[in-house]
């Protein structure tokens, strides 16, 4: 599996995405973005809004998927947003589509795991999905996801909703 870091794209960077600013959008980062950012600024719209809603989401959502060693940008992955009451954290990422079947989606679910798995505020991570979405439900699978129902999503209408629990150690 490759090796995936995460840049935090802050609300300057987002803003300059969103203005279609890629240089000022790579300045804010600390980080070279790639086009495929800038073509996502529908989605920074809505995290600039979660973010002055609630400042500590930044923490939580907006980030850059760097490959490593080669230090490219290879799509962007985060949470929807802080841990809610019970603990739980719901997962996105997405891979640009010159990147893809690369095994970049499955490396940045499993570092966007272990970082929710290290704060002890989440309990369990959540992934939502199209049924017709087989790349997605092939990424998920053997990371401990167990389907847990349905919902209707406004721009994606029906998905399949998952959960994994958060593993336990023992010793503790």
């Amino acid at each position: 599996m490759p090796s995936i870091r995460f840049v935090k794209l802050s609300p300057a960077a987002l803003a300059a995405l969103v203005a279609g600013d890629l240089a000022a959008a790579s300045a804010a980062a600390g980080h070279p973005l790639t086009p495929f950012l800038v073509d996502e600024k529908w989605l920074w719209r809505i995290r600039l809004d979660d973010i002055r809603q609630d400042p500590a989401a930044a923490d939580w959502i907006a980030r850059a998927a760097v490959a490593e060693p080669d230090g490219i940008v290879v799509g962007h992955g985060g949470f929807h947003g802080p841990p809610d009451a019970d603990g739980v954290v719901e997962v996105a990422y997405s891979v640009d589509p010159a990147h893809r079947r690369r095994g970049y989606a499955k490396a940045m679910l499993a570092e966007l795991l272990r970082r929710a798995d290290n704060d002890p505020r989440v309990s369990a991570v959540r992934a939502s999905i199209r049924p017709d979405n087989v790349g997605s439900r092939a990424t998920i699978a053997g990371f401990g996801f167990r389907k847990i129902g349905e919902q209707w999503d406004p721009e994606d209408g029906l998905e399949d909703v998952y959960l994994r629990s958060k593993p336990t150690t023992s010793g503790r």
